[in-house]
């Protein structure tokens, strides 16, 4: 581990410097201005497909303009698989992926992007992982190949070696093809394959073959041009080559100014665990041979194999790092740029490895599960990255078009709990010209664009995201806890095909663990050795959880935490051998001295425990009391403040008794839409509706003279809303023509004439107000959100709002002809106060559902032809049997009136 940490301490000096600050409030007056008008760099950004990519510039053009009216910040570009044939004549040409046609596009739009001040970046490769026509066998993802034969066999027969494979040693061994003895396997003499199987013994043996050979992989929903093999992540060589061919070709879209920065997807190399240099980088690294001990990879389960299955996985991980992650990041610096990098899955990475991009990015919304956006959050921490990114929505209300804002709040919220501030939402489908409504969306994930009919409401969604983004990249992380990752017992779990270290931490950083630190009121980041021994241990608390590998180092680094006053708490399991076979004379000394370690630190046995063990340490952060699984909180401390984001993740109200550890001379709750302040009482009862969240802001400055929150008090005068007249102005789809009367039943989708439509209806209704009211304190309330079972099977990933809510899916709201505000989450409620007049006053609700419904109206749509022309890359996800969902409101909506309101939920 020190050897990996010093070798690269001189990369991260170098990478950090081309890193862009990210400045923080420095005054009370900065962080609320800040807050009230946050920075365009901190407005969430879209990944924007182009299918094809088929794009012209005009429509190029004005999507970025609709990006950018509705709050979206930037755009990462994003190629992908055709959806229509070419058709000249209606301007739809599919171009060539990375051809100078296609630089051009990415010129015009990146161009017109700037215009308007927007981020661009750009994903440097098509579809998913890096590869395409560039990349040759010799320089795709590698595997090692097992071959095993048995011996003695009338039919056994020699392996024949396919094309790209290499052989790399034989051996025999005692047992079968499926069970043999690879602890004492010998290995047959010469580098060459043995000209005929060896003679058999009276025992049954197995030949064991071993080549240097080639997953195949194909790039993933490649675009046109862009299919072919994926490319070596272990071969610096294969990089090298990829970066000045595909990577040159795509910058000649930027010939004035590199984009903000370069973007590689998550690694999902599957099954790549060898390449041609890896024998040799072995040996470097560990220092013997892993040739005489190929055997142990696949079979053996003494701790013999698994030391050396730990010193291949570290062996991986340090060629992922100086191969890949490095030169990608050397060759974005060198271009002006910077290097975007979800660095997790397979190949095996580490924690540490986090530290080589210059932007670390995660994904998933699991904040009570191990997670890759913690992954990568918890390394910006550590090694002082102010920004950490996140792919958002991935999976979001599958299929295309079904999510709503209330569902993309949800997923946010659980984001900027695991220290996310910087939302790239997945995503944005261009859309070609003409193409039948709604359009066209990718395969999976959803659909964000302006032909989802609630885009409206865009706007009020995005400045939300931006404002709590903001405000998270304040000061610094205020996390307690951290968890030291087994990485190398990750490692010597490792099997051929299998070779991922965030994989195994799934099975060991368990909801158990989590959710102990969570509900007892702590924050936790993800702590490796060689991120401990790069940049030292600053927390308050590190939790050990079963662990049977650590270097003599890591034992070392622990102790010296725990002798300047850090808590240490063991779980279950502690080390008794070092990490691998390279150091295995250590085994003994670690043995005793975590022994002893263990003996002055906590230690107890399972995750149940660990609340108390906690509490004995460190006061917790958050009181959550029986809010715990249900309320998450993010802190940050800056000098002057201590700022709290606080929200509720359940589909049901939680009320919390404000207590939390920080104490300053003032406490306010800062409203993240309307960016009004109101006083905060310490230990008062706060009400969280469904899916709620707050800003939670203590500072040492004056007080804002502001009456605190009040919580649902007897309202004055109710006035119910309606009938309702409703009209339907259409949409670009559909125009049904329903009469223009009173309703008394306001969900559309009950008529049959409006079922499948798709779009925006307009409510409106006539209340009468006397002079006395109209300038009292007045709001708009509908009725109660109604929780829903969750239906959705564990292993499907994705997420969404377990309620059915009073609007579908979204509202403005206009005050006799002037807009009043928006309505797309709990609690479903507006405050009206200085909108009303004496008399009469009309009241207009400005509906939108999703395009869903619209969807379900029309026949599937027909790949048949387009898969025959370019091979079958995707399979449209969710789409069968489509049905209209839900959409108008429902229950009453009243008005009102009084000192103190009461809000729907």
């Amino acid at each position: 581990m020190k050897k990996a940490a010093i070798r690269y301490g001189a990369v991260l000096g170098v990478l950090a410097l081309s890193c862009l600050a990210q400045g923080s409030a420095q005054t009370l007056d900065e962080l609320r201005g800040g807050f009230l008008h946050p920075p365009d760099n901190a407005k969430p950004m879209v990944r924007w497909w182009w299918f094809g990519p088929a794009v012209v510039q005009p429509e190029l053009a004005r999507e970025l303009d609709a990006m950018h009216a509705a709050g979206i910040g930037g755009v990462e570009l994003a190629a992908d698989y055709p959806l229509a044939l070419d058709d000249p004549a209606h301007q739809l040409v599919n171009l060539r992926y990375a051809s100078p046609e296609y630089a051009a596009m990415v010129h015009f739009a990146e161009d017109h992007a700037r215009s308007l001040g927007m981020r661009v970046d750009l994903t440097l490769g098509s579809g998913w992982p890096f590869g395409g026509p560039e990349v040759s066998l010799a320089d795709a993802a590698g595997k090692l190949k097992i071959v095993a034969v048995p011996l003695g066999s009338a039919d056994a027969k020699l392996p024949q070696p396919v094309e790209g494979d290499s052989f790399i040693a034989a051996f025999v061994a005692d047992g079968t093809p499926a069970h043999y003895d690879a602890e004492h396997a010998r290995q047959l003499p010469g580098s060459t394959m043995p000209s005929a199987l060896e003679s058999a013994t009276d025992k049954l043996q197995v030949e064991l073959f071993f080549f240097a050979s080639h997953t195949r992989q194909q790039v993933k929903r490649a675009a046109f041009g862009g299919e072919g093999y994926v490319l070596d992540h272990l071969s610096k060589a294969a990089v090298d080559h990829y970066l000045n061919t595909v990577g040159s070709a795509l910058l000649q879209g930027f010939p004035d100014k590199p984009p903000y920065a370069i973007f590689s997807d998550s690694l999902e190399v599957y099954g790549a665990d060898w390449s041609a240099t890896l024998p040799e980088e072995f040996r470097r690294w560990r220092g013997y041979d892993l040739v005489p001990n190929l055997p142990l990879l696949a079979q053996g389960d003494t701790p013999r194999a698994a030391a050396i299955r730990r010193d291949w996985g570290q062996t991986l991980a340090d060629m992922v790092r100086d191969n890949y992650l490095a030169t990608v990041a050397q060759y974005a610096a060198q271009h002006g740029t910077r290097f975007r990098s979800q660095t997790y899955g397979t190949p095996g990475v580490t924690l540490f490895d986090e530290h080589v991009p210059q932007l670390p990015e995660g994904e998933g919304p699991q904040w009570r599960d191990f997670s890759y956006t913690r992954w990568a959050s918890s390394a910006n921490h550590i090694f002082g990255n102010n920004v950490t990114s996140a792919e958002t929505f991935t999976w979001l209300h599958s299929p295309a078009f079904r999510a709503t804002p209330l569902d993309m709040k949800v997923e946010a919220d659980r984001m900027f709990l695991e220290g996310v501030n910087q939302i790239i939402e997945h995503g944005y489908p261009y859309s070609a010209p003409g193409a039948e409504e709604p359009g066209w969306s990718l395969y999976a994930a959803a659909a964000l664009n302006d032909h989802n009919p609630w885009w409206p409401v865009m706007p009020e969604v995005a400045r939300y995201l931006a404002r709590v983004s903001w405000l998270l990249r304040q000061g610094e992380p205020a996390n307690d806890v951290a968890i030291l990752l087994p990485e190398a017992d990750a490692q010597a779990d490792f099997r051929p095909g299998h070779v991922s270290v965030t994989d195994g931490m799934e099975h060991r950083i368990t909801p158990a663990l989590m959710g102990a630190v969570l509900d007892a009121g702590y924050n936790l980041d993800y702590l490796d050795l060689a991120s401990a021994d790069a940049k030292g241990i600053r927390y308050p608390v590190v939790v050990v959880p079963p662990t049977e590998r650590m270097p003599l180092h890591g034992v070392e680094l622990l102790r010296a935490y725990a002798a300047k006053g850090g808590k240490l708490i063991f779980i279950g399991e502690t080390p008794t051998r070092a990490a691998g076979l390279s150091d295995e004379k250590d085994d003994a000394k670690v043995e005793q001295e975590a022994a002893a370690l263990v003996k002055a630190s906590v230690h107890i046995e399972d995750a149940s425990q660990l609340p108390d063990a906690l509490e004995k340490t460190v006061p917790p952060d958050v009181s959550l009391g029986e809010t715990a699984g249900k309320l998450g909180f993010l802190h940050r401390h800056l000098p002057f403040a201590d700022v709290y984001f606080l929200a509720n993740t359940s589909n049901q109200p939680v009320h919390w008794s404000l207590k939390v550890r920080a104490h300053r001379s003032a406490a306010e709750w800062w409203d993240v839409e309307s960016g009004n302040v109101t006083s905060a009482v310490t230990d008062a009862d706060v009400v969280f509706p469904p899916y709620a969240s707050r800003v939670l802001v203590l500072h040492d400055g004056p007080a804002v003279h502001a009456a605190p929150v009040a919580n649902p008090a007897a309202p004055g005068r109710v006035a119910a809303l309606g009938p309702w007249t409703m009209t339907f102005p259409g949409s670009a789809g559909s125009k049904p023509e329903p009469a223009e009367e009173p309703q008394t039943d306001t969900l559309w989708t009950d008529s049959a004439a409006t079922r499948f439509y798709s779009g925006e209806v307009v409510y409106r209704a006539q209340v009468h107000v006397d002079e006395g009211e109209a300038h009292n304190v007045v709001s708009v309330d509908f009725a109660p959100s109604t929780p829903l079972e969750d239906t959705q099977p564990p292993n499907k990933p994705g997420i969404r709002a377990w309620i059915d809510p009073p609007v579908h899916e979204a509202a403005i709201v206009f005050v006799n002809g002037k807009r009043a505000g928006a309505l797309w989450h709990p609690p479903y409620a507006l405050a009206l106060t200085g909108l009303l007049r004496s008399g009469e006053n009309t009241i207009e609700l400005h509906v939108y559902n999703t395009a869903i419904n619209e969807l379900a109206g029309q026949p599937p749509r027909d790949y048949t032809e387009l898969k025959a022309k370019y091979g079958d890359r995707f399979q449209m996800q969710d789409m069968n049997n489509l049905e209209p969902v839900p959409s108008g409101i429902r229950g009453p909506v009243r008005l009102v009136f009084g000192e103190q309101n009461g809000g729907a939920q």
